[in-house]
This record gives structure tokens, C-alpha cells and sequence, in this order.
């Protein structure tokens, strides 16, 4: 019981120390976070950009004020990536969002009159009829339907390029990895790659659909997924250079 009693206490000036240093961090920026990590080897800044913080990653056992300094001493770089991050775009009336490669404009139409939310796209508008004042949940399930149709059919026809099926493709909301393919061909894709311009959201389930063949990043894999994108140079790149702004979408309501 002793025993029992000494580790909880433990714990509980560990939690409290964190709790302290999640304070001071505070004041070197007020998006900086602690993130405890029992796999960390050393301290490390991790930008998250779906939630706009920047984690400070913390190993179980580091020195919490040598953590501290860490963070300090990148004070000025953290200010600068987290201003650097694209300005949010919410889901509000009149907003413009880029939508399986072209521009669609939000348009809300609300009343309390109405039993329920209906949602279509029409042209280039995203028609709303709502009861609801904050229908972001809402649009967002509606896109997400609309990606995985599209997603889904794309990538079946890629897999049939090669002569492969897929057993499976589903959407996850993912901060750092675009999609991942299974060794049994089931393939996960970000749903956030419907407001991505075509070639790049093509080249990334290319590159998945790529893996039924290569599970590598060998020359195989790559010269794979350059005959199955449509436009494999300009979609990588823009992966690479842009893929981060894929998370401005949908916050600040």
C-alpha cells in the first residue's frame, strides 16, 4: 500500500510539474503546447497544423526545465512558423473553397422554420437550407461523402490499370501522411484532399494504388506512379509545397 501510495504521489508531482511548464510555455507563445512522449529520444518542436499549435515533444524522463530552454531558445522560429500558417477559412455564407478542383462558393440559406438540413451542389454554388446556425458538422459530412465517391471510383480505376483491386478505400482526417495502402490493398486516403487541385490529389492515390504493386520507395515504385498520375510533377510538387494549407479549412467558426 506504501508502495502504491509513493508512485501515485509521483505521478502526481510529474503531472504537476507538466502542468506548470504548460503555463511558462504560455508565454513564449501562446500557440506552444507540452506534448509528453514515452518514445521521444530528445526534446523537438512539432508543428500541428489541422489544430494550429506547435507541440513542444517531450521525452518521459527529459529534464523539464532543459525542455523549457529548448523552447526558448526557438522562440523566434516557433513566431515564425506559426504566423507563416495560411489564414482559416471557415465554413460561413459566402465563403470560397477549392472542391475537387474548382472553386465553389458557400451559400447558406437559414431559417428555423426548416425540419432539417439539406445540402446540394449546384454549378459552382454549395447550396445550405438550414435549421441550424453553426451547419459546419453538417457541410463537412456532405464533403466528405462527395470525396470518397470520387476518390473511391479514382482509385478502383487506377488499381485496374495495373491489374490490382482494392479491397478497401476509406477517409481519415490525418495531420501528417496523405494516404497509406495496406500489404492486403485496403487504402486510406485525407478526406481534405477534395480541396487540393486535381493533379495533386490524383498523384497522391497514384502514389498509394503504386504500393499494390511496390511496398517501397524504390526506382519501381516511383516510375510506377509516374505513368499512373495524370500529372505526377506537378502534383508531387504541389504536395510538397502546399499540402499544409489543405488544413486551413473548416476552422475559426
Amino acid at each position: 500500500m506504501m508502495l502504491q501510495t509513493i508512485i501515485k504521489s509521483s505521478k502526481e508531482r510529474s503531472s504537476a510539474r507538466r502542468a506548470d511548464l504548460a503555463e511558462r510555455l504560455l508565454e513564449i507563445h501562446p500557440d506552444l503546447r507540452v506534448k509528453p512522449s514515452k518514445r521521444a529520444k530528445r526534446v523537438a518542436l512539432r508543428l500541428d497544423s489541422k489544430n494550429r499549435v506547435m507541440n513542444l515533444v517531450v521525452p518521459e524522463k527529459m529534464n523539464l526545465i532543459r525542455a523549457e530552454s529548448f523552447a526558448q531558445q526557438h522562440a523566434l522560429w516557433i513566431a515564425q512558423r506559426m504566423k507563416a500558417l495560411p489564414q482559416t477559412i471557415p465554413f460561413v455564407d459566402g465563403a470560397v473553397i477549392p472542391f475537387l478542383g474548382r472553386d465553389i462558393t458557400i451559400q447558406i440559406n437559414y431559417s428555423e422554420a426548416l425540419k432539417k438540413t439539406d445540402i446540394a451542389l449546384i454549378k459552382n454554388s454549395l447550396v445550405i437550407n438550414t435549421n441550424k446556425e453553426y451547419p459546419s458538422p453538417r457541410i463537412i459530412r456532405f464533403l466528405k461523402k462527395e470525396a470518397l465517391d470520387t476518390m473511391n471510383n479514382l482509385a478502383r480505376e487506377k488499381a485496374a490499370e495495373i491489374g490490382k483491386e482494392i479491397t478497401a478505400v476509406s477517409l481519415r482526417d490525418t495531420k501528417s501522411r496523405w494516404g497509406s495502402c495496406s500489404a492486403i490493398g485496403s487504402i486510406s486516403l485525407s478526406w481534405r484532399l477534395v480541396f487540393a487541385p486535381w493533379e495533386a490529389m490524383d498523384y497522391v492515390i497514384a502514389h498509394e494504388v503504386a504500393h499494390l504493386i511496390h511496398m517501397n520507395h524504390g526506382k519501381a515504385f516511383w516510375a510506377q506512379c509516374t505513368v499512373l498520375s495524370e500529372d505526377y510533377s506537378t502534383g508531387k510538387k504541389w504536395m510538397r509545397t502546399h499540402g499544409h494549407d489543405l488544413m486551413r479549412y473548416g476552422h475559426g467558426e
